[in-house]
């Protein structure tokens, strides 16, 4: 399965720097309202402001039922759009006026794949500012394991994705188009095991290893998303990798959560106010 390492340096709009793209049009009067948003290949979450989290299959509403979502990536904009709204219906939950939304984003996502999320998110929310946070580093805020050097695997549908975090901030990390939905179809439990392992190995050894690696493998892996969930792949994980694995608290959400932190920290700033 394709493997990639994340590149250097990210986007300007991210979560955390308080850099945003500002809707155009007439600034709001108050601090925007926040609002979280994980758009995962097996599962659309929303959470505005302290509400509950509202969650929906990525797949349409058809007879067909496609996928609206392939590997970490919306392949279908207006369908994803339609589901959301649709969700947000469904519970009678109203959408507040010109909201600050930080959504996660995969490691590796091209300006592309942003765009396309830009479109989707603001024909449903019509925010007055869209951030983005790389998904792992929203799920180690989530778990409650920000601080320091951390190593974060998050195991979802169809995406696998391990990276080096400092103090929240990703130093490096690695993807493979791998994840829990492989499993009814060939994969096993091991080979996800197995590429988990050597996406640890190339982080943390050979001459392109993290400088922080050892402080990081030191205190072991945090696995987060649906693979975490799953008592046989956390010990394959810790046979393969000689290092102990931690199952983060309410794992499938741990992303979500920690964008709704960093969505409630953002629409305090100052910067925030208009």
């Amino acid at each position: 399965m394709p493997v990639a390492q994340v590149p250097t340096g990210r986007p300007p709009e991210t979560a955390g720097t308080v850099a945003a793209r500002a809707s155009t049009g007439g600034a709001p009067a108050t601090r925007p309202s926040p609002i979280a948003v994980d758009l995962g290949s097996g599962q659309l979450r929303i959470r505005l402001g302290s509400h509950e989290p509202l969650s929906t299959l990525a797949t349409d509403r058809s007879a067909r039922r496609h996928p609206l979502l392939r590997r970490g990536r919306i392949i279908d904009g207006p369908g994803c759009a339609t589901a959301l709204g649709q969700l947000l219906r469904q519970h009678h939950v109203k959408v507040p006026a010109r909201p600050l939304v930080i959504v996660c984003r995969p490691l590796l996502a091209t300006d592309t794949d942003q765009d396309t999320t830009r479109r989707v998110l603001d024909a449903v929310f019509a925010p007055t500012r869209l951030l983005f946070i790389d998904t792992v580093r929203a799920a180690a805020i989530g778990a409650g394991a920000g601080a320091g050097t951390l190593l974060v695997t998050d195991v979802g549908a169809q995406l696998t994705e391990v990276a080096v975090l400092r103090d929240s901030q990703v130093i490096a990390g690695r993807r493979a188009n791998l994840g829990t939905d492989d499993l009814a179809h060939g994969a096993t439990v091991g080979m996800l095991a197995d590429t988990i392992a050597r996406l640890v190995r190339k982080l943390t050894q050979g001459p392109g290893a993290v400088p922080a690696a050892a402080t990081a493998l030191a205190r072991g892996m945090v696995l987060v998303g649906n693979g975490a969930t799953r008592p046989d792949l956390r010990d394959r994980l810790a046979a393969a990798t000689g290092i102990p694995v931690h199952r983060a608290s309410g794992p499938r959400t741990a992303a979500l959560t920690g964008a709704s932190l960093a969505a409630a920290a953002a629409a305090r700033h100052p910067a925030a106010d208009n």
